[in-house]
């Protein structure tokens, strides 16, 4: 699963990189479910940046506490999923970081390991949208899609997020791609030889805590 990340990049790189524009910009070292995050959806007219609240609220949800539990989408069964099948076609996105963080199980405790690509450059995410409204409120909100480990998630986790390389983003945002299997073909797992992980604080469990230390290796 993916249930925290950071994004900690200028907002700079980030246009450039991705060829956006970012009205509003927050970085953080420790971004948690239910907070707001950066994704870029695409469109006729280009690329469009906002915020998305993590944690999916389906269009039909009764309220929004659902969103808690929809953090992440297993890729391999979205097309089954009232709440994810919909979506697929029209409703994509990808989530912009620098790291992610997983825990692994360890003599009984589970210990953080932040997971970087390609010496922390910026990456992004495949993820799935919805825009919920009821009696004037409006919430927009993603989530993130997982898949198998590679070889060195493996050695943390039996999940990790979908991260998109360019050419699989360009696609994923394309919009006038709709059919399933092709946008599935990049749902997989990244090249394990461009990416590194290390143990850090346990500072980053409590999502109240964030500064710079939680990044350090220790």
């Amino acid at each position: 699963m993916c249930g925290r990340f950071t994004l900690t990049i200028s907002k700079e790189l980030i246009e450039r990189e991705l060829g956006i524009q970012i009205n509003e910009y927050h970085e953080s070292y420790n971004i948690a479910p239910t907070q707001n995050i950066l994704g870029v959806v695409g469109s006729k007219e280009g690329y469009r940046a906002g915020y998305f609240k993590w944690g999916l609220v389906p269009k039909w949800a009764k309220d929004l506490s659902i969103g808690s539990k929809m953090i992440n989408a297993r890729s391999e069964t979205i097309e089954e999923k009232r709440s994810f099948q919909p979506l697929l076609s029209r409703r994509r996105c990808v989530i912009v970081a620098d790291s992610f963080y997983e825990w692994k199980r360890e003599e009984g405790k589970k210990v953080p390991y932040r997971i970087m690509v390609n010496n922390n450059q910026l990456f992004t995410f495949a993820g799935l949208w919805d825009r919920w409204e009821r009696e004037g409120q409006e919430v927009i909100s993603c989530t993130i899609l997982t898949v198998q480990p590679n070889d060195l998630m493996s050695e943390i986790h039996d999940r990790m997020p979908v991260i998109l390389d360019q050419p699989s983003r360009e696609l994923w945002l394309n919009p006038s791609v709709q059919e399933e299997q092709k946008l599935k073909s990049v749902l997989k797992p990244y090249n394990a030889d461009e990416m590194s992980f290390y143990q850090v604080s346990s500072a980053v469990n409590n999502p109240r805590n964030n500064d710079e230390s939680l990044i350090e290796q220790v």
